[in-house]
């Protein structure tokens, strides 16, 4: 149950056998069916949660109730609100399952005595928040900079697998158009290739 995760923090940072013991006491494993919330705006957010299976969305809700989303979370990935975490104040965002999922997940509590147990592993989250602020940052530059074609184009490529597990109308959120403009856009681009 622990190998994607321990592969994942090997990236960064070696674990021996004691502090990996401690590592992985410190996450409760957490099956979740699909269409549930993991969190919703208002809730303070208590968790990280990393995903062995399954798919999220993690999205906000406008005071014009427009949905949207800010980024899905397949395996392999981290999903938390990390404001409300960090801070501990409630969240405006919403944390929905999309398919049934399976969890590994961190409490504040547990985190925090985990990284004065284990310093070394404040690497390999300065890392996940690094890498998380880079991909934001890609992404409000694509949102200013780049058509909604090549958006598409550009979330197909980096994320196939995503373009079958969640649905158009959740893609075009994402990408912030109309489903009706994201499936003129996919016509066009089949026409081209």
């Amino acid at each position: 149950m622990y190998d994607q995760l321990d592969a994942s923090v090997a990236k960064y940072v070696q674990l021996n056998d004691e502090e990996r013991a401690l590592f992985h006491s410190m996450f409760r494993h957490k099956q979740v069916k699909k269409k549930q919330f993991l969190l919703q705006e208002g809730e303070v957010c208590a968790f990280e949660a990393y995903i062995l299976k399954g798919c999220v969305r993690v999205y906000f809700i406008d005071k014009e109730g427009v949905e949207t989303i800010l980024h899905f979370a397949v395996e392999n990935w981290w999903v938390s609100d990390l404001i409300s975490f960090m801070d501990q104040q409630p969240s405006n965002q919403f944390i929905e399952t999309l398919e049934d999922c399976e969890l590994l997940v961190l409490d504040y509590r547990s985190k925090a005595e985990l990284l004065e147990k284990i310093p070394k592993l404040e690497k390999f989250y300065r890392n996940l928040l690094q890498r998380n602020l880079g991909v934001l940052q890609q992404r409000f530059y694509a949102s200013v900079s780049q058509t909604a074609e090549e958006r598409f184009k550009a979330f197909i490529e980096k994320y196939p697998q995503l373009v079958q597990r969640v649905p158009q109308h959740q893609i075009a959120r994402y990408l912030g158009v109309s489903p009706e403009f994201l499936s003129k856009v996919k016509s066009s681009l089949y026409k081209k290739s």
